[in-house]
């Protein structure tokens, strides 16, 4: 397991301003689509390519495509899907799963209550996509369902990571192939399991909290 913190002015600068906890969450959405699109540029430096030929309106010349079958990118319900459009944005032409899996606030287990990927994983890069990597439960998880599909590659593209976090997923994973970038590792996990200083709940923050009014 290899872990990348991006060292660059431009993800400090934008992860500040999302750890503020006065920004608005239509800024935070926006501020988080950018800052996963820096990060992509870094969890796709080894995506796999071939040479094709391609006219130009000049000359014929070898240039570069993924090679088959493409990447899959496979954000977490809810709150990877607030770093989709910013990963999409730069590779385009991959292909989107979802997975739902949730952490117990009470027991700390993860729930899968959802998933829509192809059954045969075999020869696939993938890349998942999790703002908040606490105790890692959820992403040893879906890495783990990853790999049991036959993924042979998996890139974890994460705002910020606990310490705690980042050892249990080491300490599990070690000897797969798996590489988790990041804009920061952050302190510590306090006594609620939440990454501190952090920035709160990802997944309020992107879509505010919803409530159900009784009748």
């Amino acid at each position: 397991m290899r872990t990348i913190v991006v060292d660059h002015p431009l993800v400090a600068h934008k992860l500040t301003v999302l750890r503020d906890k006065t920004t608005p969450s239509p800024v935070f959405r926006q501020l988080t689509e950018e800052l996963v699109t820096l990060l992509a540029y870094e969890a796709t430096r080894e995506v796999r390519t071939q040479p094709v030929t391609i006219e130009t309106p000049v000359a014929t010349t070898i240039g570069t495509a993924f090679t088959k079958p493409t990447p899959l990118v496979v954000p977490i319900l809810r709150a990877g899907l607030g770093m989709l459009e910013g990963m999409t944005k730069l590779v385009p032409t991959a292909e989107v799963g979802f997975l739902g899996m949730a952490r117990d606030e009470h027991t700390l287990d993860i729930i899968t209550y959802a998933e829509r990927l192809p059954e045969d994983l075999k020869g696939r890069q993938v890349f998942v996509l999790d703002p908040m990597l606490a105790t890692g439960g959820t992403l040893r998880e879906a890495i783990k369902f990853l790999f049991r599909r036959g993924a042979d590659e998996v890139t974890c593209i994460c705002l910020l990571a606990a310490p705690e976090g980042l050892a249990k997923l080491e300490e599990e994973l070690s000897d797969t192939n798996v590489t988790v970038v990041l804009a920061s590792i952050d302190e510590r996990l306090d006594e609620k399991a939440y990454i501190v200083p952090g920035l709160g709940d990802a997944g309020d923050r992107l879509y505010g909290v919803a409530s159900v009014l009784e009748a």
